[in-house]
C-alpha cells in the first residue's frame, strides 16, 4: 500500500527521496509528497497522480534540507486529492502514514472539541495535530511521539520530522513494515529494503510495537512499553540492480519472462536433483502425524493454496481446509492442537494473513510460511519458511511469485506423500523429473507469444470473459480471470467446468470468450464437452491444450499448442498462458499495466 522513505542527509534529500519512492511504485499510490526541514523550518510539496508531477513541483520550488521523509499515498481515508496527500503537517511536525486508525471518529471528535482545525479528510492529519499537542504541552519530540502512538489504534506506520530539529527523525510500526538503513553518517528509513537498496544493504526491521529515534549518529530502538531494546542488524538482499525493467517495456513483461530462471532457482533449493529427490532444508514438520493442514492466504497466493489443496490431498492423503485469510479468523475455527497452518504470501506483509496467522499461533498450531520476502512479518512470526526465490515483484499482478510459490508447494507435497507413506520412491522420481522440465517448457512458451498479441486483438472488444479448467486446472482457470481483471479491467470470471450448467452457460453467446485450460490428462475429454456445449451456444472457444486443435471437435476462435507436460506440473506450465492473455490484452488496451488502477501491491490493512 502506501510507501514511506525518510533520510537523514549530508546534502539536500529531496531527490533522493523522491528516487527511493519510485522504488516502492510497485505497491500503488495515488499522491504523492515529501517535506524537509531547511534553516529549522518545515518546508512541503505534494502532488496528486504520478511521481513526475511532484518532480515538476520540485523543478520549480526545490527543498534544500538535508534532512526528509516521503510518501506515496494511496487513498484510505480521504479522496485522492493534493490536499490529502502526505506528508501531513502542522506548524510544528510533519509526518507520513501507512495504515488506518481505527479510532480516528474518536479522536477526531476531541481535537475538534479542543479547538483543533482539521484541513483534510484523513485519518493521518489526526496524528500530526496529537503529537502538536504534546509539543506544545512542554515535552519533547520522543516523549511526544511516544504520547500520541498509546492514543492510536489500527495497523500503522508512522516517521516524523520536527520544526527546529534539523537531526531528528522518529519512527514506529505497528503492523505496517519498517526498515532502518545505516549510511556513513547518513541514515535510512523506508517501508521495505528496495527503497533503501541503493543507499544501503545494512538494515534492521522494526517489530510491531517498536519506535525508534534516528539521528545521523544512528538509532535508538524502544518497545511499546518503552523499553530500550536491540534489533537484529542484516545484510539485505534486495538490488539496486534487481527492479531495473532491463529491455522489457513493463516490470510484468520483465517478471514473466523471468520464471524459467526464478522457478528453476526455486526448485533447485527443495530438489536433490542429483538422487531425484525433494529436500526441504530443516523440515520440522511431522507429516504423519498431522490430520489435517489449514492454509491461509489472499489473491493469487490463495490459488496457489487451492491448486496445493488438490497436491496434498492426492499425493499425501492429507485433508486440507483452504481460506482466504480476509475470512480466516471471523470464522472461529475449532482447531486441534499441534496442527499444521501454511500461510503463503509474496510480500510477507499481508495483513489479513497475518492476522489469520496470528489467532492459528493462539489455537496452538505449527506456522509454516511460503514468503518471498524472509526479513518479514509472516516469515518472523512462523515455525518454518519455505523461501521463493522470485527475487523482487515490482507488478502489481503477481506473475513469477505465482509459479515459485507453486514450486514450493508441489514440493511440499512431494515430501508430505513420503513421510506419510503414500507415495513411493519410484513416484517421488517421476515427480521429480516433471519438476525438473517446467523451466525448459516455461521456456518454450515464452519463446511463442504472437498468438497472444493476435488474441488480445478479440478480447480487447468483449466486455465479459469466462475462463474454464477441470480438477487442478480449475484455480488456474481462476488465477487467468483474476489476471485479466487486474490489468485491463475486463469483467472476467473462472468456473469450474463442470458447473457450467449449472448456471454460468446463460451468458454465453457470441460476443462472450470462453477460455478454456485443458491439458490432456485424465479430466480432457469432459472438458471438451464442456467446450463443445459452450460454442453450440456461439462461446468464442480459446483452447489452451497440448492436444491437437482437432480434439476439441468444435470451431475454435483461437487454438495455442502448449508443450505436452506431466499432469502434476500442469499448474506452473499453464499459468504463464494465463499471464500472457492478460497482459497483451491490457498493453494492446493501454491500461497501467505494472500499476493498475485501485490496486496496491503489499496490502497491509485490513
Amino acid at each position: 500500500m502506501c510507501g514511506i522513505v525518510g533520510i537523514l542527509g549530508r546534502k539536500p534529500v529531496s531527490g533522493q527521496l523522491v528516487e527511493a519512492l519510485k522504488r516502492l511504485e510497485y505497491r500503488g499510490y495515488d499522491s504523492a509528497g515529501v517535506a524537509t526541514v531547511e534553516n529549522g523550518e518545515l518546508g512541503r510539496r505534494r502532488a496528486e497522480g504520478k511521481l513526475q508531477n511532484l518532480e515538476a513541483r520540485l523543478a520549480d520550488e526545490p527543498l534544500m534540507g538535508r534532512i526528509g521523509i516521503g510518501h506515496t499515498r494511496w487513498a484510505t481515508h480521504g479522496a485522492p486529492t493534493e490536499t490529502n496527500a502526505h506528508p501531513h503537517m502542522t506548524k510544528r511536525v510533519s509526518v507520513v502514514h501507512n495504515g488506518i486508525i481505527e479510532n480516528f471518529n474518536q479522536l477526531g471528535s476531541e481535537l475538534k472539541s479542543a479547538g483543533v482545525e482539521l484541513s483534510t479528510d484523513t485519518d493521518t492529519e489526526l496524528i500530526a495535530h496529537m503529537v502538536t499537542r504534546e509539543l506544545d504541552a512542554g515535552h519533547d519530540p520522543a516523549v511526544a511521539v511516544q504520547h500520541a502512538l498509546r492514543r492510536l489504534e489500527g495497523a500503522f506506520a508512522v516517521a516524523f520530522i520536527f520544526k527546529g530539529h534539523d537531526n531528528l527523525m522518529i519512527a514506529a510500526r505497528q503492523g505496517s513494515p519498517l526498515a532502518i538503513g545505516f549510511g556513513d553518517g547518513e541514515m535510512y528509513l523506508g517501508s521495505d529494503a528496495i527503497a533503501l537498496a541503493p543507499f544501503t544493504d545494512t538494515i534492521t526491521y522494526l517489530e510491531d510495537g517498536d519506535w525508534a529515534v534516528m539521528t545521523r549518529e544512528g538509532v535508538a530502538i524502544r518497545d511499546r512499553e518503552g523499553m530500550a531494546v536491540e534489533r537484529p542488524v542484516q545484510k539485505s538482499v534486495a538490488s539496486a540492480l534487481m527492479v531495473d525493467k532491463g529491455n522489457h517495456r513493463h516490470f510484468m513483461a520483465k517478471e514473466i519472462h523471468e520464471q524459467p530462471e526464478v522457478v528453476g532457482h526455486t526448485l533447485a533449493h527443495f530438489i536433490d536433483f542429483a538422487n531425484e529427490r525433494v529436500h526441504i532444508p530443516d523440515l520440522s514438520i511431522d507429516f504423519a502425524s498431522l490430520n489435517r493442514i489449514s492454509i491461509s492466504a489472499c489473491g493469487t497466493a490463495y490459488y496457489a493454496g487451492l491448486i496445493a489443496k488438490y497436491w496434498f490431498e492426492k499425493l499425501a492423503r492429507l485433508p486440507v481446509e483452504i481460506d482466504v485469510a480476509s475470512e480466516f479468523r471471523y470464522r472461529e475455527i475449532p482447531m486441534e492442537r499441534n496442527g499444521l497452518a501454511l500461510f503463503i504470501s509474496q510480500s510477507g506483509e499481508t495483513a489479513d494473513t497475518l492476522a489469520a496467522l496470528r489467532y492459528c499461533r493462539e489455537q496452538g498450531q505449527n506456522i509454516a510460511s511460503i514468503v518471498n520476502v524472509r526479513e518479514s512479518s509472516i516469515a518472523r512470526d512462523s515455525d518454518l519458511v519455505l523461501p521463493t526465490l522470485a527475487g523482487p515483484e515490482i507488478g502489481v499482478a503477481s506473475t513469477k511469485a505465482f509459479t515459485c510459490q507453486l514450486a514450493v508447494l508441489a514440493c511440499l507435497a512431494i515430501a508430505a506423500g513420503r513421510a506419510r507413506g503414500t507415495l513411493s520412491e519410484e513416484t517421488e522420481v517421476e515427480l521429480v523429473g516433471a519438476l525438473s522440465e517446467v523451466p525448459r517448457h516455461m521456456s518454450a512458451i515464452l519463446r511463442e507469444v504472437g498468438a497472444y498479441d493476435a488474441l488480445a486483438h478479440t478480447l480487447a472488444k468483449a466486455g465479459d470473459v469466462l475462463y474454464l479448467g477441470r480438477g487442478v486446472n480449475y484455480p488456474v482457470a481462476l488465477e487467468g480471470a483474476l489476471k485479466l481483471k487486474e490489468i485491463s479491467y475486463i469483467h472476467a470470471e473462472g468456473y469450474a467446468a463442470g458447473e457450467l450448467k449449472h448456471g454460468p452457460i446463460a451468458l454465453i453467446d457470441e460476443a462472450v470468450p470462453v477460455v478454456v485450460v485443458a491439458p490432456r490428462d485424465g479430466m480432457f475429454e469432459k472438458i471438451v464437452s464442456n467446450l463443445q456445449e459452450a460454442a453450440a451456444r456461439g462461446g468464442q472457444i480459446v483452447f489452451l491444450s497440448d492436444a491437437e486443435e482437432s480434439a476439441a471437435g468444435c470451431d475454435l476462435m483461437t487454438a495455442i499448442k502448449l508443450p505436452a507436460v506431466h499432469t502434476f506440473t500442469a499448474p506452473l506450465v499453464y499459468a504463464l498462458p494465463m499471464q500472457l492473455i492478460a497482459y497483451h490484452t491490457a498493453v494492446f488496451m493501454g491500461t497501467d499495466v505494472d500499476q493498475p488502477r485501485n490496486l496496491a501491491k503489499s496490502v497491509t490493512v485490513e
